[in-house]
Order: structure tokens, then C-alpha cells, then sequence
């Protein structure tokens, strides 16, 4: 492992595909550029582009071979193809599991056992093509209170797994948004109004945007928010109040009615046919906690 490599990881266990096929694997990558325009009225899509010289540095002495770009309205794809028998593939399916979408695929343990760099990078490969910050991503509403959202959709593994990463750096997560019934629908609403799947919403671990500065991001319109926001929410709060975990602080529950989702097949067993007051008490069942 080095950092190039954990880069590359981070980007394909974020938001890639892998395609095996008899003699060589395909990997594809998509870097979505969710708004059209950024905050300050740029086009998000050419930054992107921009940013990819960048991110093809790093990553084309690791795989040594074309790396193929497919431009679209949403996201641009980077793809590259690599025969099964060489090492890099071998180790990048070791290292994904047995999944070939980042929705299916699972931290391999050994990554929790990498160095402090490693991991830095590739939670950056992983924020490229998973996290945003906005000015609107503020806390409670309150002006200043920026912080960056990394969403995963549907993949209950790699939540934990993105939140205990960035604990065995020392960044606490502000909060999680759990695509569960008892947040994305807690009151019933949408499920009475004949949308009993609503709640079936990517989940969203959110970090305030100084501490995330650690990791920070290749894709550039997003570096130069996040330093921007960082330095702006650091005039309404201190660092000793944004770097503290949930079990350091006090713990605010809200009774939430019996969601008839709660027994779901699609939730992990260990968590289903239970209900959660909190978002903490969610991720404490799950596994993030002190």
C-alpha cells in the first residue's frame, strides 16, 4: 500500500464498478458534479475536468495503462482496463471484497491497519466522488455553521466504516443521517401518504468543515469551499466546540412514533425490528462508538 494506491481505493469504494471478465477487469469511476454550478456561480462540470489532470497523476503510474474519460451532464467517468493476473487488480478486488459496486463493497480490515497518510488518502479519493460542501450544508440553520456531506447510498457497511476511519484519525462526525424510517420518515408522513419506501435515502455522515480539513479534496472547485468555509465557521465557533465526538457530548433524543418500516428486509439484521430515538443510538448498534 501507498498513498497513490489508497487514493485510488478510496475513489473506486466511493463511486466505482468493477467488471471481471475472463482475462481482464474493467474499473469504472464516477465523479459526479451534483449541482450544476457552485456557490459562487461557476460550472462545477469543468472544474471536475480541470481537477482530473491532477487526479490522473496520481493514479496513472499505479495502473500504467490508457485511462478513458466519459464526460456526461451530471458526472464525468474515468475507466481503465487491466489484465486479472496482474498485481494491482488482484489487489484492488482483494481490498473491495466481494462486491462490484461501491453500494456492495466492504472495508477490507487490513485498511484500518494502514498508515495515518494512507488513510487521509483515501478518505480524499473517497470525498471526491462522494462529498460535498455547500452553503447550504449548514447546522440548525445557523449562518456559518458549514460542514461537508459524504453520502453513501445504500450501503450500511461502509458508513461505519467511512465513520471509524476518520475516528482513528482523530475527526469526529458531527452527525449521521441514517437512511432509516426513524429519521428520513420519522413521523409518519410520507409512509401515510402511500410512500411506505421513502425513508430508502442515501445516508449522509457529516463533519464540520474545519475538521475535515485534514482530508480536504483533488477536485478543486471543492478544496477552495471547504477552506473558504472552514476559515468562515471558525468566526462563529471555536475548534474546541466543532472537535468533540457524540458520546463527549450530551445526547438529545426525540421520541419518534413506531414506524411499521422498522422490521424492513432491507435493513441490516442486526439492527432490524428495533427502534432508535437517536442518530447516536443507531450508530452505537452499528458499531461507531468510543
Amino acid at each position: 500500500m501507498n498513498v497513490e494506491m489508497a487514493y485510488l481505493l478510496g475513489m473506486v469504494l466511493g463511486n466505482g464498478e468493477v467488471q471481471r471478465g475472463t482475462s481482464n477487469t474493467r474499473i469504472t469511476i464516477d465523479i459526479p458534479h451534483k449541482n450544476m454550478y457552485t456557490d459562487d456561480g461557476k460550472d462545477a462540470a469543468i472544474y471536475v475536468r480541470a481537477s482530473l489532470i491532477d487526479i490522473e497523476d496520481i493514479i496513472r503510474p499505479l495502473v500504467n495503462t490508457e485511462i478513458k474519460h466519459i464526460p456526461g451532464k451530471r458526472s464525468t467517468q474515468i475507466s481503465f482496463e487491466k489484465s486479472n493476473d496482474e498485481y494491482i487488480t488482484r489487489e484492488l478486488v482483494r481490498l473491495f471484497g466481494a462486491g462490484t459496486k461501491h453500494n456492495t463493497m466492504k472495508f477490507a480490515d487490513e485498511l484500518f491497519d494502514i498508515t495515518i497518510d494512507e488513510k487521509k488518502s483515501l478518505l480524499r479519493g473517497f470525498a471526491d466522488v462522494t462529498a460535498y460542501i455547500r452553503k447550504s450544508n449548514i447546522a440548525f440553520g445557523q449562518e456559518g455553521h458549514h460542514r461537508v456531506y459524504i453520502e453513501i447510498p445504500g450501503n450500511w457497511d461502509m458508513v461505519i466504516d467511512i465513520a471509524n476511519m476518520l475516528k482513528s484519525l482523530d475527526i469526529p462526525v458531527q452527525t449521521i443521517d441514517f437512511g432509516h424510517p426513524n429519521f428520513r420518515d420519522s413521523n409518519l408522513k410520507k409512509y401515510n401518504q402511500g410512500q411506505p419506501g421513502y425513508w430508502k435515502k442515501e445516508h449522509q455522515v457529516k463533519i464540520w468543515a474545519n475538521e475535515f480539513l485534514p482530508i480536504g479534496f483533488h477536485i478543486k472547485h471543492k478544496q477552495s469551499a471547504l477552506e473558504n468555509y472552514a476559515e468562515e465557521l471558525l468566526t462563529c465557533m471555536d475548534s474546541e466546540q466543532t472537535h468533540k465526538f457524540y458520546w463527549e457530548k450530551p445526547i438529545r433524543t426525540r421520541n419518534k412514533p413506531i414506524h411499521p418500516c422498522e422490521n424492513d428486509p432491507s435493513l441490516p439484521v442486526s439492527i432490524r425490528g428495533k427502534h432508535f430515538e437517536s442518530w447516536t443510538q443507531l450508530a452505537e448498534a452499528l458499531g461507531y462508538h468510543e
